[in-house]
């Protein structure tokens, strides 16, 4: 239960980096700061292994699909 609580709130933790990735915010922001340390170790891995896409960051949602895995298997 309690994982799964935690999993969801770093899904929503991960929307949100997308969500300020798109206001292109100072990268000294605070907001910018959190979301991107709480993210990065787990977005640079993933961003490695998938090949570029015409500019588009596909790996949060790369990374939301795997946590939502993980979530139903813990289910």
């Amino acid at each position: 239960m309690f994982l799964s609580v935690l999993l969801d709130a770093y899904s929503l933790v991960v929307l949100a980096a997308v969500v300020v990735s798109w206001l292109q915010l100072s990268p000294d922001h605070p907001v910018v700061r959190f979301t991107a340390a709480l993210t990065e170790p787990l977005l640079a891995p993933i961003r490695r292994v998938l090949p570029a896409f015409g500019g588009f960051d596909f790996s949060p949602m790369v990374l939301l699909l795997g946590l939502r895995a993980l979530r139903s298997l813990l289910l």
